[in-house]
């Protein structure tokens, strides 16, 4: 006998209407208890809602993108009465395909003398061999280390979890990363925009505590993740940084004078607005800086839109959510946007969205200090502009062969990494020339 039970959300904590962001069964298949259905996520988290029992998948009642909440329903589940037998999801994947060559698993032969009263004794089930085919199931990972997984272009399928229940783990993708590393030689190379693999030697094992007290701190999950994506991108880009400075005397000057007024309504009146105001000027003057290439490595995809990332420094590692559409708003505008979103960064709010489709990125320490320095490229975009502290330095102002002098100016130094690969050199000075052009005189960016 068997039952159809009704699955739905349960009781999620103070969270009203969730987005369900991943979809983790389909119909037909089988699933063990505590077993992951779906994914969802609010402003403050991700969780995965388990099945209270197991069962046969009969009915999704939810799709991608619905809202749900406490008491929502989410499929149909029909249950054995008794207990039902976890059969893992590649196999029940495997018997419900007609073509599959691989055996039923469920077709074990029975007596057919056994008495109908008798519980039937299963034989163990016999291992299968194993096949090159890819699982048609969704390994058992969290959200967070299926995007690491994504990320560094891992198949979750060909991994071994060492977690609890079989679930992979971030270090077992990094285990993983590392042993195909090591056998970069006989490894095919990868396609042109995503790298190739590198034969580096093994991290050198030390005892540091050998030499000295030591203290065991743990990365913070930021860190780990944008770490894995910043070294990517080191090693998969050809960096080049150009180095230049904007007088931005009289800019700095109108900021000040137009301060009051944003202060009067809430936020303030940054640098970095003005910056992202010259940074579209320049994109629109030099649009192969605001392009991607795609995945063969061959063609640029030019974009007509101008979505700028802004790195934000949080305690526990660097974000970088996206300003979109910076060429439709003013400089006010921007500036309370700026002030928002590096708000909601401090407090852990974005969502995934809010860090996405950035076409172009601007890196500003001018708050910390520091005369210049390389940032690395937020992949898959091909520049990004790194700002250092304003300093006031004697510039010689007037005509090279006479009739000039010096005069104390503020100098605002700029750092431009882009992708050799798309951008050469001298594409690299015109683009910080004219951008330390429009900063000079923001009156440019209106025209």
């Amino acid at each position: 006998m068997s039952s159809i039970t009704e699955v739905k959300v349960p009781d999620i904590g103070d969270f009203k209407q969730v987005d369900v962001i991943e979809i983790l069964v389909k119909p037909g298949d089988t699933v063990a208890k505590e077993a992951s259905l779906i994914t969802v996520e609010s402003d403050k988290a991700t969780m995965e809602i388990p099945s209270p029992a197991a069962g046969v998948v009969k009915e999704l009642r939810v799709k991608l993108g619905d809202k749900v909440a406490e008491g929502s329903m989410i499929l149909l589940l029909q249950a054995d009465e008794g207990e039902v037998p976890a059969v893992p999801p590649s196999k029940a994947a495997e018997s419900s395909t007609p073509a599959a060559p691989l055996p039923e698993p469920a077709a074990v032969p029975v007596s057919a003398s056994a008495p109908a009263a008798v519980p039937i004794q299963r034989p163990a089930p016999v291992p299968l061999e194993p096949v090159a085919e890819v699982p048609a199931f969704k390994p058992h990972a969290s959200p967070s280390v299926r995007k690491f997984a994504r990320e560094l272009g891992v198949d979750l399928a060909r991994l071994n979890g060492s977690g609890p229940k079989g679930r992979i783990t971030q270090e077992d993708v990094q285990a993983f990363v590392k042993g195909v590393m090591n056998q970069a030689p006989a490894a095919a190379p990868a396609a042109a925009a995503g790298g190739v693999p590198f034969n580096l030697p093994e991290w050198p094992q030390v005892d540091f505590a050998k030499f000295g007290p030591v203290e065991a701190k743990p990365l913070s999950r930021i860190r780990k993740l944008s770490g894995a994506n910043l070294h990517r991108n080191w090693i998969s880009i050809p960096h080049v940084t150009q180095f230049d400075e904007a007088d931005v005397t009289e800019l700095e000057a109108f900021r000040k004078e137009s301060g009051a007024a944003s202060e009067k309504q809430g936020f303030k009146l940054t640098m970095l607005a003005f910056l992202i105001k010259a940074c579209v000027t320049a994109l629109r003057q030099y649009p192969e800086f605001n392009a991607s290439l795609d995945r063969s490595g061959e063609n640029l995809v030019l974009k007509k839109y101008f979505h700028i990332g802004v790195a934000v420094d949080t305690p526990d590692g660097l974000v970088v959510p996206v300003i979109r559409d910076a060429d439709r708003k003013g400089v006010y505008e921007l500036a309370r946007e700026l002030a928002e979103v590096s708000k909601l960064a401090r407090e852990k709010k974005l969502k995934p969205g809010d860090m996405q489709g950035g076409t172009f990125s601007i890196s500003s320490l001018g708050g910390i200090g520091g005369t210049a320095f390389t940032p690395i490229i937020n992949a898959p975009e091909v520049a990004i502009l790194g700002v250092s502290r304003a300093a006031m330095r004697q510039v010689w102002v007037g005509a090279r062969d006479g009739g000039g002098q010096f005069q104390p100016r503020l100098m605002l130094p700029l750092s431009l990494s882009y992708d050799h690969r798309v951008i050469d050199g001298a594409a690299g000075a015109r683009f910080t020339s004219y951008l330390a052009s429009v900063l000079s005189d923001i009156r440019r960016s209106l025209l």
